[in-house]
This record gives structure tokens, sequence and C-alpha cells, in this order.
């Protein structure tokens, strides 16, 4: 119990150095480099725009939407908050703003305004010596990434979730440093989890053999050669040990001796072990005074009752010293017995990962340099690094203390195998600065910790051997490696982490499972009809992955994957089975992640649709331009049609009649009704009770449209927002923290690559993986 105190006063020490060592995202700003030309038009232009049209409502005192434009007197200024700036651009283009009730420029000039905005932020380039890749604090391991790495390390599949409290969102995702904290809850469910995957990763003499029992050697009756010592009986000649044993219940039983020899001449020391006349064995007894060893017979009984287990030293052998000769006095000491049993009838096969890692010992010999070995492959891919003499040290020290305790081997290693688990090492994503001295405040993560990152980023665990093979040869961060290691990983079926982990929390689908229909409504609605929405979009999202094929499709694809009871649901024929499989869509107001029935199916209300969910939806999760939260005391609308009167749309039409709630409705709204045919479940529909279904919209842009197939299409006209989107969401997620302003750069440069090579997956996910942001990081140097 002590120790554990003590180790976990050790791991909270260290895990509260790192959270101190953490700090805010605040870089420095990137130079501008304005042209003159540029200038001029800042001042003749955007200046004399903003004053006419935006002033009024984003100025010190009013400063809507937290904007505030007093502070942007020059064009660098605008260069030093790009992000800001861009959405402004986009809200401009889009007739988002100014809002309805202010003055109106003219669309030409709306979007000429935009368009200067969008080409200056272009050309500005992204200096890497005035930028700043962030540092992100210290990650621990979430549950998902838990189970997996435990599975990887070990093969133990170990369910965190029944176990640990969830872990705290943050931007989206379960992943962000900054709210993945370590309790003293936690840290204790560490403690437990240790020893339960310790147990069964690998499997102590009880756990195959059955309990054990000391047995007395005081009780025992011995010759007089056999002499007592400090610990246990000393045979100074050949003689006997006899043991009473009561055997409880049949079985299949062992004696167990540990001891050694004083040697001499040209054999060891000879031990014969027996128990009544049931099986005897003569073994050879090389240990030494140091190093004791553990010898066994096995025996069977086939029913209880009282046996003696016999110990005899056979081999005494005796030279006296002369002046030609050293001499010798060949002894045998037994230092403990223990028995063991009865077997389980089923006695568990020791795990691949045990078989593998005790290979340098098939027939039992525990010699040290095994144990060392063991404990150095163990810790490398523990740590997921090679591990430091000072840290192999410590875990050899705890195994020959256990041994010394009495334990057998497997239980020391078993020891070692629990201290790693609950080393922040193993907890934690380690990316510690190198200790020599160094004035730099940025440098390149090692080969490890990119390994690391890339891993636990695609896969959600621990990097495989390939990509650690790589690390370990110091080419990984060799640019052709990586983007090797990078379509591989991408093509691998550990992939699927990616999906559940990034794309149903991007896409808000784990929420999928909590939500409840009401089924007089909505009575085809069951738990397999749930669980094959979620199917559909996670096969589609690995089907676009591992085809490397446009992230466009995520917007409006001619296929998806369907089994008989979705494909019923959906009105396709000629599908039969559980079993999913792709589909040509014929009908294009299908395709696409907005008609899938899961984001349909969260996005709704128990009873009815909710076009302010899904334009919301669409205005956050793709184009990444949320609306700002709905003003104070503002009552939702009813879900109880008699409350207003009319269809849903007719009731919000009301609704938006209030003026606080007009200007975000007249953004969210119009993209939600474009989704009206589509029922709370996914399910098509030409009318609302006994009124038909009005799916037209009107953007504040001016586009129009009517129905799903056209919304798509306006929807593929705002890509470069849809990109810019998704490679800031992916960045989030891959590099655990949220974006600043000089993370924009990268994701404008990485936005770039994507648009030249035709919107593939794989590109977008390469240059996040060869942006600096996720291949540098702040030192401590850069600490303000």
């Amino acid at each position: 119990m002590m120790a554990r105190i003590a180790c976990f006063s050790i791991i909270c020490t260290l895990t509260m150095t790192a959270f101190a060592n953490a700090f805010a995202d605040e870089p420095a700003q990137v130079a501008a480099k304005v042209q003159p030309q540029q200038a001029a038009e800042f001042r003749d232009k955007l200046q004399p725009f903003l004053a006419k049209y935006c002033v009024s409502c984003h100025n010190p005192k009013d400063k809507k939407a937290n904007f505030d434009l007093s502070k942007y007197g020059t064009p660098e200024s605008i260069v030093a908050d790009r992000k800001k700036w861009q959405r402004a651009a986009e809200y401009i283009s889009s007739g988002e703003m100014p809002p309805e009730e202010s003055p109106q420029p003219e669309i030409e000039q709306a979007d000429a305004l935009a368009g200067w905005i969008g080409a200056f932020l272009e050309s500005q380039p992204c200096d890497p010596s005035d930028s700043s890749p962030g540092q992100v604090t210290l990650r621990r391991l979430n549950r998902v990434e838990y189970r997996n790495t435990i599975r990887d390390l070990v093969g133990v599949d170990y369910k965190p979730t029944d176990e640990f409290p969830s872990d705290d969102v943050g931007y989206g995702f379960d992943n962000i440093g900054d709210v993945l904290t370590l309790s003293t809850v936690l840290m204790e469910k560490y403690f437990s989890a240790a020893e339960q995957i310790a147990e069964e990763a690998i499997l102590s003499d009880e756990a195959r053999f059955g309990p054990a029992l000391a047995l007395d050697l005081e009780k025992a009756k011995a010759s007089e050669a056999v002499h007592a010592a400090n610990e246990g009986k000393y045979f100074i000649s050949n003689g006997t040990l006899q043991i009473p044993i009561k055997v409880e219940k049949p079985g299949t039983y062992r004696l167990k001796v540990r001891g050694w020899g004083d040697q001499g001449g040209d054999q060891v020391a000879k031990m014969k072990l027996k128990v009544d006349a049931l099986g005897e064995s003569v073994v050879d007894v090389p240990a030494v005074r140091e190093k004791p060893g553990d010898y066994d017979l096995a025996v069977k009984f086939e029913k209880s009752g009282e046996a003696t287990a016999t110990i005899e030293f056979v081999n005494d052998a005796y030279l006296a010293k002369t002046d030609k000769d050293k001499g010798y006095d060949r002894n045998l000491m037994v230092e403990s017995v223990q028995w063991v049993g009865p077997a389980p009838a089923a006695a568990p096969k020791p795990l691949e990962f045990q078989r593998k890692l005790f290979a340098c010992h098939p027939g039992g010999d525990h010699n040290d340099d095994c144990v060392k070995k063991i404990l150095a492959d163990l810790s490398e891919r523990a740590f997921r690094r090679p591990p430091r003499s000072s840290e192999t040290g410590r875990l050899f020290d705890l195994v020959q203390q256990s041994r010394r305790s009495g334990e057998s081997f497997e239980s020391g290693i078993q020891l070692a195998l629990k201290a790693l688990l609950i080393s922040p090492h193993f907890l934690f994503k380690m990316e510690a600065d190198p200790s020599y001295e160094s004035d730099a405040k940025i440098r390149s993560l090692n080969d490890y910790e990119l390994a690391t990152r890339l891993s636990y980023f695609l896969h959600g665990t621990m990097p495989d051997a390939e990509l650690y093979k790589a690390a370990k040869a110091g080419q990984l961060s060799k640019d052709d490696v990586l983007e090797k290691q990078v379509r591989r990983m991408l093509n691998d079926a550990r992939i699927n982490q990616f999906v559940d982990n990034f794309g149903m929390q991007w896409l808000q689908l784990r929420n999928l499972q909590n939500i409840g229909f009401d089924t007089k409504r909505f009575p085809k609605f069951d738990g397999e009809l749930r669980r094959a929405f979620y199917q559909e979009t996670r096969q589609f999202l690995t089907h676009l992955i591992r085809e490397d094929r446009s992230v466009l499709e995520l917007i409006d694809a001619d296929y998806t994957f369907v089994n008989e009871k979705l494909a019923s649901h959906y009105g396709i024929d000629g599908v039969q089975g559980r079993q999913f499989r792709k589909v040509d869509l014929k009908d294009r107001n299908r395709g696409g992640l907005i008609t899938q029935a899961s984001v349909l199916a969260v996005t709704s209300n128990p009873t009815r649709t909710s076009p302010v969910k899904r334009g919301r939806w669409i205005l956050e999760q793709l184009l990444g331009t949320p609306p700002p939260p709905p003003p104070p005391n503002v009552p939702e609308l009813m879900a109880d049609e008699a409350a207003l009167a009319g269809t849903l749309r007719q009731q919000m039409e009301q609704h938006r009649k209030d003026p606080s709630c007009a200007t975000c409705h007249a953004k969210m709204d119009p993209l939600g009704f474009g989704l009206e045919n589509f029922d709370a479940v996914g399910g098509w529909r030409s009318l609302e009770g006994k009124e038909p279904i009005d799916s037209t919209g009107e953007l504040p842009s001016g586009e129009k449209f009517a129905g799903p197939g056209e919304l798509k299409k306006i929807l593929l006209g705002r890509k470069k927002e849809f990109v810019r989107n998704l490679a800031e969401k992916m960045m989030i997620y891959g590099l655990g923290r949220g974006l600043d302003t000089n993370d924009q750069c990268a994701v404008e440069e990485i936005v770039k690559a994507v648009e030249a090579d035709e919107y593939r997956f794989s590109r977008l996910v390469l240059e996040i993986v060869k942006s600096d942001p996720f291949r540098k990081r702040l030192t401590a140097k850069a600490k303000p």
C-alpha cells in the first residue's frame, strides 16, 4: 500500500509539473509584406466600406460577435488576425453581413470587397521564421486510446469505459490536452487497471497451476545431515527432508522448491523430489547462493487425503584443501517449499504476448540477461521510445526484489508491467525538450515523437512495428518516408479508429446512440435501424478514405452504403440481407452526409424535424461558420403543433417575427428547410400531415434552391470554406489543441494543396502531417 501511495505521489508530481510548464497559445504574430497598391486599396476601398456599413455594430462599445473594427487601422493588423477576416469576407460575400435591418451595399460592391480581402490575405506569405507551431499541453491517453494501446501492447482487450470516468471534450473532441485532466479518482482507476491487465497479460503460477501454500519447514522431519539455517534447511551431506502435506481435493499439484547449491567437483548439486509413490524426479541444482533457482515436481491425486513430500540431497562430495588443490564441499540449501494446486481443470494458456516476451528462456532459465532483455523490450514498446538505462535499471531492481521475496519469475515481470502501465511515460504522450542547453524556441519533433503523433492521429493507438522501425532508423522525418507511412496507414484496417474517433465526433454522431424518437410517430425506428444509420456513415467515410476519393463527396456523392433494412427505409429496391454494400444512387436528393439518416436523426427532435438544428449543423460542422448563441430569454419553438398554426415551416416563420431571432435564423433556417423532405429519422416524405412540404429556401446571398439536390449544389459552391473547415477540424484533432492565428498560414497552404490535387483525402492528411504545427513545437525557452 505504501509503495502505491509513493508511486501515486511521484506520478502526480510529474503530471502537475508538466501541466504547469504548458502555456497558453499567444505566439508572436506573422509579419506582413504589404505592397503600396494594397495599402492604398485598404485606405480607399476597405476602410470607407467598413465605416459606412460595419462600424455601427462593430465598435469598442458594441463589439458585436466580439469584433471591434477600431483595432484594424492598418493592412498589417488584418494579416495578424487572418481567421476573423476570412470569416468576415465570407459573411460579406454570402450576404449575411450587413444584417437586413442595416444599410446594404450593392451586391457587386460587397463581392468586390470580399474578393479583395481574400486576395490580400492569400498574397501574404507564411514565413516560417515569423510563425509559431504552438505547444500542446501534456496529453494523457483518453479512454479510447488507452484501450487500443493496451490491446496492441499486451493483447488484452480492457474496456476502460466500464471503469474510467468519461473524458472531457474541447473544440468538439475528446483528445484535447487542455481538458484531459488527471483526477485522483482516475489515478486510482489506473492502478486497478494496471493490476488487472498485468495479471491477464502475464499468467502467474497461481493462474496456471492453482493457489500456492508455503509449507512450514520447521514441521518437517529431517535427517542428521540437514541443519536449520536462517532461511530454510541446509544439507551438509546426503540426507532427506520429509514434509507432511494435506490434499484438500483431487487434482494435479506441484511440489515447488527454491534452493541453491555449494557447487564443487565435476557435477552440480542434485536433488531428488518425491511425493509418496505418485512421482519422483532427480533435478540438477546449478543455482548459487546469490541467485537461487526454482525446481518442481508435478503429481496427480485421484482423491483427497494426506501425503508426504520428500526432498533428498543425492550427490554430496568433499575434497580437502591442499597445497595443490583448493578443495570443495558440495552441499544443498533449500530456502522454501510450496505446495501448489490443484491446477484448474482448463488451465489458461499464456497469451501470444507472453510467449514472445519470454522467448529468451524457453526452458525456464530465468537468468539476468534474459530479465534485462524482457524489461528493455517491454519498456520500449510501452514508452514508445528506447528506454533510458536508469528506467530499465529500476525495473530490474523491482523484479529482483520480487524474486528475493519468494515470488515467481512471472510474478516479477508482472510487477514490472504494472509499474510501466502507471508511468507518466505510458499514460501521457511525452514530448520533452532535449536535456542539452539550447536557446531555440522552436524545435522539430524527434522521430519517436513524430511516430507517436502520427499513430494516435490516424490509428488511435501506439505506433505499429513498421512505423516504429522507420522512427528507430531515424528515417521517419524524411518527407518521402513520412508520405509512404501515411499512405500505408490510410489503407490499414485500423483507419476505422480514425473514422470512429475523428469522423463521428466531427459529425456529432456519437450522440446517435443516445437519441430517442416517438415510437407512435416513427414506429419503424428501432435499435437495428439506429445501428444501420451509424454503419452507413461509417462505411461511407471508410470507403472515401481507403479509396482516396475527393472530400467533396462528403457534400454530394452518387453512392452510399445500405443493408436491406436501411434500403427499405430509404425506398431503395433490390437489396437483401443484413450485409452492407455499396449502391449507386439514382435519386439526386440522396447522396452526401446531409442526406444520411444518421445526420438527419441527430439534428431532429424526438417528435419532429428541426430545420434550425439542421441548418446550424451545416454552418458549424461543414462550413465552419457557427451562428452566435441565441439571445437570452428567447423561448424555443414548442414541439406541440397546436401551439402554433400551420406546418412546421409556417410555425417557424411566426417564431422568426421576433427581431432578436431573425438575423441568425435567416442563415440557419433556409438550409434546414432544404432538408424538410426528410422526416426526423431520415425517411423521405412529400406531406407534413395534409400539407405539402415546402423545401425551398433563399440564403442571405440571394441564392435560391428547392430541395436537397439543389442545396447540395450551393454547398459545393462553398468548397473552399468546406475544405478549410475540414482541415481545421482535422488539425485540432491531430494536434490535440485548438488553433490560433499562427496556424492559419498552415491551414491556407493545406487548402491550396488539396485544391490542386483534386480534393483527394490523402492530400489533406499528408499536408497536415507535413505542416509545421504537426512536425514542430515550441520549447520551454518560448515561455513568456
